[in-house]
């Protein structure tokens, strides 16, 4: 039997959104935005197919390649942490072990955000690639898939943060998150380049 904690992203679509609407939390919000960084890496993908002429194109493909895997693998394991997560905040309050539980779990989901966020945040290098050389006919594609990227980024940034805000007001101590905290930072600057460059993608279409 499938546990509820362990939802593959390879199920039918319907089937995965289903259980994305559940009140189980596995898959979440976390899972959401490395579907839609996957989703931006097969556009990418897509672009760079269509952009036989450049070298540079073929390259941006193989990575973008393993960048969708890194990111679909990392929604299925976001699953199991948020579901951990979730296991930890139910705890009653007067449990004794209930205020490291949660703080060790916000802090392992903070983790799976920033892991998240770094495949997007390999996507935006390729991004900024394919759109000085990719095919002309897939400009409608390539600013979806800038869209898409955006919101991957941003749903993990907005992840990352809320987990990182949990762990603190649980006595994480400030050593323990410093690295999260560049993380967000980082991840932060990468969403709003990729929102940048989607709206101008955008603007293109405009008139």
């Amino acid at each position: 039997m499938e546990s509820p904690t362990d939802i593959p992203t390879s199920i039918p679509l319907d089937d995965w959104l289903a259980k994305l609407g559940q009140s189980t939390g596995a898959p979440g919000g976390g899972a959401a935005s490395g579907v839609m960084l996957g989703i931006a890496a097969s556009l990418l993908s897509m672009v760079a197919a269509y952009t036989p002429d450049d070298p540079r194109a073929a390259e941006c493909g193989r990575r973008v390649a393993v960048l969708r895997g890194e990111a679909l693998r990392g929604a299925e394991s976001d699953g199991i942490v948020s579901a951990d997560f979730g296991t930890a905040l139910a705890l009653p309050e007067d449990d004794q072990d209930r205020d490291a539980r949660v703080r060790d779990a916000a802090v392992h989901a903070a983790e799976s955000a920033a892991r998240l966020g770094a495949s997007g945040m390999g996507l935006l290098s390729d991004l900024r690639v394919l759109r000085e050389i990719g095919n002309r006919s897939l400009s409608a594609d390539l600013a979806v898939a800038a869209a898409a990227l955006g919101a991957g980024l941003s749903g993990s940034s907005i992840n990352l943060r809320a987990n990182l805000r949990t762990a603190r007001a649980h006595h994480a101590s400030t050593a323990a998150l410093a690295d999260l905290n560049l993380d967000a930072a980082r991840l932060a600057e990468a969403q709003q380049s990729a929102a940048r460059i989607a709206e101008e993608l955008s603007a293109e279409f405009d008139g």
